[in-house]
């Protein structure tokens, strides 16, 4: 069992307890080590006196990240492990590959922390059993959430932070309100549902829920987001004892920072509460995705877009999926009706398909707003698309987000 000294008890401090695994994206390029404890043990110091970071790591990581703590200023406790984790992404959005497959990774014992404020993140490789006296717990795990009582953990005022799925799963409820109330009941005094792009719901015993709102950035990067709040939201309700609506406002404001400029640590509350936010609810209606599809890469790219616009809550209009190969005189017109009956488009400007560059000038003789993803388009032949006012992206989920709130 690892304690906080008496010194230490005097300043504001927080024990986080989390896996330090590597991370590689191919777009945007990402090949990082960070890990949910490793990035909001990080996040957080701007927020809190001390952080101590307790984890997992075999020796070479140990090595390497032991850096990043030295720069960032936080402790960092490690229990070896032979074993290396990676998550592997082809975007920020896609579902990593993980390696090696979680089926063949040794369970370890689980890492003790008593203290007076803790961070427990679920962890692949093992467990965290914490004695806290305020405590925020991630399960981290969309298909079998731990309930946070169950390796013997304590807290005498506790916090759970998942999205809807977790919520639920923990509590065998699908219905994300009843799940956060079960929970509540079971013991827990504030349940923080994420649910993406409409925000966070905040409940407690005491009061109805409370929508904090996700807020919009430039640029959007994803990996790791859901670390950034609950590390902040740890940092201002179980050590600076705010509100906890306060606290989540404060996280999602915190998350929208990070999402721009990619960055550790976190902003301090006052510079993030200064900065001028939008909520990055999805402004509901039909999307029509102009792409070309005729190998295999592009095909893939239709499909990622269509896939993720439909999880940001649009309605979507694929050619290739709607209505398929046929002759000019057969899709011409099908696809015009479409465009028709949509309130914006997605074009995948790429390769200079004749048919999507059609279809963006007829959607903007229509006034339609238009959303361009163009990773290798000369500037000359992007002179049209932005003399005409589309918006023009150079990063896929950052395209699909604006056009998801339709800036």
């Amino acid at each position: 069992m690892h304690y906080q000294g008496e010194a230490e008890m005097t300043r504001k401090a927080i024990s986080v307890v989390g896996g330090v695994y590597h991370e590689q994206c191919l777009w945007p390029t990402w090949d990082q080590i960070w890990g949910s404890g490793g990035r909001a043990a990080t996040a957080i110091v701007g927020h809190v006196d001390k952080v101590t970071l307790y984890t997992y790591a075999r020796k070479e990581t140990e090595v390497e990240f032991r850096v990043a703590a030295q720069v960032f200023n936080f402790d960092l406790v490690t229990t070896p492990t032979e074993t290396g984790i990676s998550f592997e992404y082809v975007h920020c959005m896609s579902t990593p590959v993980l390696r090696p497959a979680l089926s063949s990774l040794p369970m370890l014992e689980p890492i003790e922390v008593q203290a007076d404020a803790v961070l427990r993140f679920g962890m692949l490789e093992g467990s965290a059993k914490v004695d806290a006296k305020w405590c925020v717990y991630d399960p981290q795990s969309a298909f079998d959430p731990a309930p946070f009582w169950e390796n013997g953990s304590k807290a005498d005022h506790l916090a759970i932070v998942g999205n809807r799925s977790e919520i639920e799963a923990m509590a065998d409820e699908p219905d994300p309100a009843r799940a956060a109330a079960k929970l509540i009941q079971s013991g827990a005094e504030v349940v923080v549902v994420k649910s993406g792009p409409i925000g966070a719901y905040v409940h407690t015993r005491t009061a109805k829920p409370v929508l904090i709102p996700a807020y919009r950035s430039e640029m959007v990067w994803t990996i790791g987001s859901g670390d950034v709040f609950a590390a902040v939201f740890a940092a201002r309700w179980a050590v600076h004892r705010e509100r906890p609506e306060d606290a989540a406002e404060m996280a999602s404001r915190a998350v929208a920072s990070y999402a721009e400029t990619m960055g550790l640590s976190s902003a301090s509350a006052a510079e993030l509460s200064r900065v001028q936010r939008v909520s990055a609810s999805t402004v509901p209606g039909k999307v029509y995705l102009a792409s070309p599809f005729f190998n295999l890469g592009q095909r893939w790219l239709v499909d990622e877009a269509r896939r993720y616009l439909t999880e940001l809550g649009l309605t979507v209009f694929s050619p290739v999926h709607d209505i398929g190969a046929g002759p000019a005189e057969v899709v011409g017109p099908a696809d015009l009706a479409a465009l028709d009956s949509c309130d914006r488009v997605f074009a995948i400007l790429d390769g200079l398909d004749a048919g999507t560059v059609f279809e963006v000038g007829y959607a903007r003789a229509k006034n339609l707003p238009v959303y361009v993803l163009a990773q290798s388009v000369t500037e000359e032949d992007l002179k049209m698309v932005e003399g005409s006012n589309c918006k023009v992206f150079f990063d896929f989920v950052t395209a699909l987000h604006h056009t998801s709130w339709k800036t």
